[in-house]
């Protein structure tokens, strides 16, 4: 009886040390471009919007039922797997594009094709460990009971499993994310602060502009960006596992993990375009997609059904 315990916990144990391996490296890579004060300033504003975005998924939740061992797997995916692939296959990626197209145009490739494409299929790679499983089960039952209400229940808890266990893998990547382009942010300042210093000049808050700016935009204007664009990862691996027709099944989640790519890179591909550029996008593209998203999000949540097991 003892044997057959070895492979079950096997499996999260090496998940834990792999976790846990890439926390460590991920902190070592994030230090090394913020130093030591920007990661924790980076790491101290980061926290700040964490707290509504997981409140609203934990709304969602109430609909999903997810179990919390899933929702914290996705969670510290995220935030470390996810993060660390990012890190260092988008460093891989830019550093290649440049050498082959030239330092602009291998730029340009790397934040509006590679970057989105890597960090979406990083984000989504948990979901085919936390969702493929217990929808499975739900689209048997479905097959078993085929009633009209039954099928009506399973399409509402997949939509919201597919936006509960994405919106918190995405939100682990986001927190991540957002502790180094803040931390980074804050330490250019402070060395502007002490170039001005050094040249007489008296400091002032508008020595840290940049990391005010930073903070904005991505904690204020769009701390549910990651989350919605994984969400169509998430929704697309939904409607795969329990549609009943061949197509749907065979695309839809590839199909969703593109559209999480062109909707990232859309996004990335704005902050090119200046600051009127910028908003018209957030304002044509981006609040729409995010007003849709929670239409679905309450559509998911009005009917309550088995939990995630």
């Amino acid at each position: 009886m003892s044997s057959p315990s070895r492979p079950r916990s096997a499996g999260p144990t090496a998940t834990g040390l792999v976790l846990a391996a890439s926390a460590v490296l991920l902190v070592h890579l994030v230090q090394a471009q913020t130093g030591t004060t920007g990661l924790l300033v980076g790491l101290g504003l980061a926290v700040l919007p964490l707290p509504f975005v997981l409140a609203a998924l934990t709304w969602l939740n109430q609909s999903a039922r997810v179990p919390a061992r899933r929702l914290a797997l996705c969670l510290v995916w995220g935030s470390c797997a996810a993060a660390t692939i990012a890190m260092l296959a988008n460093g891989w990626a830019s550093d290649t594009l440049t050498a082959l197209q030239g330092s602009s145009r291998g730029e340009t490739l790397g934040a509006e094709f590679a970057s989105p494409l890597i960090e979406e299929s990083a984000k989504g790679a948990v979901l085919l460990l936390t969702m493929a499983p217990p929808l499975r089960r739900w689209a048997r039952a479905a097959r078993l009971a085929p009633t009209p209400p039954a099928r009506a229940r399973l399409r509402h808890r997949a939509v919201a499993t597919g936006l509960v266990l994405s919106g918190f893998s995405a939100c682990g990547f986001a927190f991540a994310e957002n502790v180094l382009y803040l931390g980074r942010a804050f330490t250019d300042d402070q060395r502007q602060r002490l170039d001005a210093i050094g040249l007489g000049l008296s400091p002032s808050l508008r020595d840290y502009d940049d990391t005010v700016r930073t903070f904005v935009l991505r904690a204020l204007l769009s701390p549910f960006a990651h989350p919605l664009f994984t969400a169509l990862t998430g929704l697309g691996l939904a409607v795969a596992l329990t549609s009943r027709r061949r197509w749907p099944a065979r695309l839809a989640a590839p199909l969703g993990l593109l559209a999480a790519v062109a909707l990232h890179g859309a996004w990335n591909a704005a902050a090119g375009l200046g600051t009127h550029g910028f908003l018209l996008v957030y304002a044509a593209l981006m609040v729409p997609c995010f007003a849709a998203l929670t239409g679905l999000a309450l559509w998911a949540g009005a009917r309550p059904g088995p939990g995630v097991r």
